[in-house]
């Protein structure tokens, strides 16, 4: 079946004067494009903002996702650019987060004309830990994680979105992402997290020829500060900033350090 891109992945624009410069904010896992909502506003003065679900999540269109379909991040991929080739972008800041770091990176790899600067934020090429590389899991912390997923999914959100929002102080951004996390069917859930965690894009990091913000977090149980580097290593043109924040969401949690940030890059 073919689907609008725009219905396919609930896009929304801010500000829709196409004659100014563009940036889109892609979520990550567990979330949707309402994690954005303390961030995207600041940019609707100055740029025609786009933002959107990824297929499985939010708003996006039901039917779409299929597991073999979705069962790489190039897929999600190909969707980003359908929306970019939809809205006529060009020269875009793409800010991805999580996830959509890597989605938005292999995009940009793909068809460079409709990004200028991309901001990825807490974004890992690889997950599990390597010889010679600390991505921050083993295989059988992961196996783990995805046996409690299929055995009680909803009593894994309880443990999992405070763990990984951190911000123990205010439960409120737990209580938000448990809510986005428990929206999303089980079995789709389960599917996105085994192709993100068991991913491996870095033979793709140093194909990136456009100008990259890293924004990392002080502490961050899903991305450690060793992925974060060896991303600035490994992508050209790019630098690395600790934000004044903790956790995995820090655009919920210290949504002015990150719109500060972004703000001073582009």
């Amino acid at each position: 079946m073919l689907y609008n891109p725009l219905k396919k992945n609930s896009v929304t624009i801010l500000n829709g004067n196409a004659g100014k410069q563009t940036i889109v904010f892609a979520h990550g896992f567990g979330t949707n494009q309402t994690a954005w909502q303390k961030v995207a506003p600041a940019f609707a003065d100055n740029y025609r903002v786009v933002l959107y679900d990824n297929v499985g999540a939010g708003n996006s269109e039901p039917t779409a996702f299929s597991p073999n379909k979705y069962d790489t991040l190039r897929s999600y991929a190909d969707d980003l650019l359908d929306i970019c080739n939809e809205l006529r972008i060009k020269d875009a800041v793409m800010v991805g987060h999580s996830a959509s770091g890597m989605i938005s990176l292999l995009a940009a790899i793909k068809n460079p004309t409709h990004f200028s600067k991309m901001v990825l934020i807490g974004a890992s090429p690889r997950y599990l830990d390597d010889v010679g590389y600390i991505g921050g899991f083993t295989q059988q912390a992961l196996n783990d994680l995805y046996d409690a997923m299929a055995n009680n999914y909803y009593a894994w959100v309880s443990g999992f979105a405070p763990a990984i929002m951190a911000n123990a102080d205010r439960p409120q951004l737990s209580a938000s992402f448990a809510q986005s996390l428990s929206a999303i069917r089980p079995d789709i859930a389960q599917s996105v997290a085994r192709v993100i965690f068991q991913s491996d894009h870095r033979n793709d990091l140093p194909k990136l020829q456009i100008d990259t913000l890293l924004l990392q977090t002080q502490q961050d149980i899903a991305v450690p500060m060793e992925v974060a580097e060896y991303l600035n290593t490994h992508i050209k043109n790019s630098k690395l900033k600790v934000v004044n924040a903790e956790g995995h969401f820090p655009h919920m949690s210290a949504p002015d350090e990150i719109i500060t940030a972004i703000k001073e890059y582009i």
